[in-house]
């Protein structure tokens, strides 16, 4: 009866220790890191076995019989380190040396340190074996209890034959019985913690998942004022281009038709003026329906490059020379200027990089009511990381009204502008920027901004000057 007593003693003093040692996991150990952890109950399972020692019967005054090994047992369920539980062993071997060093604390220390080493072979064993968890925690409980009686039998104090008849029948099977309630217990203890835990993960997972829900609405309803607002623009671009395409188009007709029903009264210079202004009509109502169909090749992805060697000096000139009339007659000065560092040849597509400096030199003359527009070559070394190259650069700087720093991104986008009635005071289907800025994609370029409003503007276009040439 005392070894009962004494042995649910140890078993209740184990449940309370487990109840703390779990307090204190929730609230303080659970925010340490996995090392910590990991020490943290090893120390509690000694301490465990230490206490198991405190409440345990005293036979006589140097022997106690305990469930120190319970703990061991414990820690072949949970742990995943198999070096940890010669750890624990040893550890509640030494704690049992505090009760003082003679023949039966020897015994102790030597009886622990063997379960110690099973234990830990028992561990690798649970977590290859494919048995089930119950038959697991049966086996190593049975396991564990016989090889304690015998260590108990072999290396205690008392002869073996008086062990075996006269204490074994009732420690054995107690040991058994109490370790399963125990390990039975603070397995669904385990089981409650980790549901816990569990529904806190996924609190914390749904509280996660609703902050990126917030912040995908703020993106959607961004994305949705962008859309309502692009909206605005193709619609105020369309009302726009109703004007822009009618007034070459009716001037083409009207003139045609002053030409055919007056041709036997008119003169030859009236005749020729009139062919003039349909000719410069048809060629700005060309230019309208040019940019409208590049921009949607580009969008549709059907835009064809054609990559050939040519020359940069040639290139810059024949842009000079198409708007040097355009130039004189608003009395705006153009001027060209080449780097000694630029190359005489790129290896790109003459008809789009043309295309590109156009948009942007008939932008510099239109947006510049005085002073001048330069056209300067020059190259430049790429400081950007993993990308060493040398570029080409063409940059157009003019003295004109120049643009706020808030539309530098604006302008660049198909169906906007800086100002909403920009195209009616200047002309123009304001899709010159987004179709520039497509091309210097397409050449594996691409075009920078510098202004500021009132003082003007730098468009620069860089072409890669490592471009592989095409056999």
């Amino acid at each position: 009866m005392q070894f009962s007593k004494m042995f649910v003693l140890n078993m209740g003093m184990l449940i309370t220790l487990a109840y703390l040692a779990s307090v204190f996991y929730k609230y303080i150990v659970i925010r340490t890191s996995t090392r910590f952890k990991q020490w943290s109950s090893v120390l509690v399972l000694i301490f465990a076995g230490w206490v198991s020692t405190v409440f345990g019967f005293q036979l006589t005054d140097e022997v106690i019989f305990d469930l120190r090994f319970v703990p061991l047992i414990i820690a072949v369920l949970t742990f995943r380190q198999s070096y940890s539980l010669v750890i624990i062993g040893i550890g509640i071997g030494l704690l049992r040396l505090t009760f003082g060093i003679n023949e039966a604390t020897l015994a102790g220390l030597g009886n622990m340190a063997i379960l110690g080493v099973l234990c830990a072979g028992l561990n690798i064993w649970m977590r290859r074996s494919d048995y089930r968890l119950v038959i697991k925690v049966v086996l190593v409980t049975v396991i564990v209890n016989v090889v304690n009686s015998v260590n108990i039998a072999l290396l205690g104090v008392f002869p073996p034959t008086y062990f075996f008849a006269h204490i074994m029948p009732y420690t054995l099977p107690l040991g058994i019985v109490l370790s399963l309630i125990f390990a039975f217990i603070l397995r669904d203890f385990q089981n409650e913690q980790n549901r816990i835990l569990l529904i806190q993960s996924t609190n914390r997972l749904l509280s996660v998942q609703k902050e990126e829900l917030q912040k995908a609405q703020i993106v959607l309803e961004e994305r949705a004022k962008q859309l309502m607002l692009a909206s605005q623009y193709k619609s105020e671009f369309l009302a726009n281009m109703s004007h822009e395409l009618r007034t070459p188009l009716n001037s083409v007709i009207n003139f045609a038709q002053m030409i055919s029903e007056n041709s036997d009264t008119m003169e030859q210079e009236d005749i020729v003026r009139f062919a003039t202004m349909i000719d410069h009509s048809g060629q700005e109502l060309l230019t309208l329906i040019n940019d409208i169909l590049d921009l949607s090749k580009v969008e549709a992805g059907r835009l064809e490059i054609a990559f050939e060697e040519i020359s940069v000096m040639q290139l810059a000139e024949d842009v000079m020379s198409h708007f040097q009339l355009v130039a004189e007659k608003k009395g705006i000065q153009l001027f060209m200027h080449k780097n000694p560092n630029a190359p005489e040849t790129v290896w790109s597509d003459s008809q789009r990089v043309q295309q590109i400096l156009r948009n942007l030199m008939s932008n510099a003359i239109k947006f510049t009511h005085k002073g001048a527009v330069q056209l300067t070559v020059s190259t430049e070394k790429s400081d950007e990381p993993g990308n060493s190259g040398k570029w080409l650069v063409f940059s157009v700087k003019d003295t004109g009204i120049g643009i706020p720093e808030d539309k530098h991104h604006s302008i660049f986008e198909a169906f906007q502008q800086a100002d909403g009635s920009i195209s009616r005071q200047f002309g123009g289907t304001g899709l010159g920027l987004s179709i520039s800025r497509d091309l210097a994609r397409l050449l594996d370029g691409s075009i920078q901004l510098e202004s500021a409003e009132g003082k003007g503007s730098t468009f620069r276009l860089y072409l890669p000057l490592n471009h592989e040439k095409m056999s």
